[in-house]
């Protein structure tokens, strides 16, 4: 493992859950919005699309940022994979009403894909995190309630785990931040893999206090 070299994390992602569980496990991360255009991207399945997605956004924001040995970029990106079909964010309301007709009572694969890269160092990791989603077999009220929440909009798949959509998922197998946006046991493996451990992006005591 590197230890002579102060690491920071720069987040590739505008979603403040990707953010929040970062902060929550002691990680400070600067975010920088990539504003790549997803729809250039082209994948026959959604675990193929989650991580091409994550690779774009890391590089397009690295390839703007000055030499920094100490930097390292992960982008992330989630897709939902349910029969068949990939679910990225609803275009309107009306559409996420649809999906969520087609989810409920029954389940999906969420796959989200991570791909941090090395500043300076040109090392990178990358892999795709991949969670099972039971939905609860909610009411045509509730959906519609849901919806209007404008919640379900802004997130693949159409619900969240961590917001009000969590009451309308039974269940999951595998690993809950996945399906928020941001896993951290795969963080910690990737970082490994550039031999970086994960304790070394905790922020000291003295700045949690």
């Amino acid at each position: 493992m590197q230890n002579d070299i102060a690491y920071h994390l720069i987040l590739a992602s505008a979603s403040p859950a990707r953010r929040a569980l970062l902060a929550a496990a002691g990680i400070d991360a600067e975010v920088m919005v990539s504003g790549v255009d997803e729809s250039v991207v082209e994948a026959e399945d959604a675990y193929t699309l989650s991580l091409g997605l994550a690779r774009m956004k890391a590089r397009t924001v690295a390839a703007d940022l000055a030499a920094d040995p100490g930097a390292l970029v992960l982008g992330c990106d989630s897709v939902l994979a349910f029969e068949g079909e990939i679910f990225g964010k609803p275009a309107n309301a009306e559409e996420s009403v649809k999906r969520w007709m087609m989810m409920r009572g029954r389940s999906g694969v969420l796959h989200t894909g991570h791909h941090l890269t090395g500043l300076v160092s040109g090392k990178q990791a990358e892999g795709v995190g991949t969670t099972v989603v039971h939905f609860a077999d909610i009411t045509d009220e509730e959906i519609a309630a849901y919806v209007a929440t404008g919640e379900p909009l802004n997130v693949a798949g159409s619900f969240t785990l961590d917001g009000r959509g969590g009451a309308f998922v039974d269940r999951i197998e595998g690993d809950p931040g996945n399906v928020i946006g941001l896993s951290l046991p795969l963080l910690r493996t990737l970082l490994g893999e550039m031999d970086i451990s994960i304790t070394q992006l905790w922020r000291r005591a003295e700045e949690a206090g």
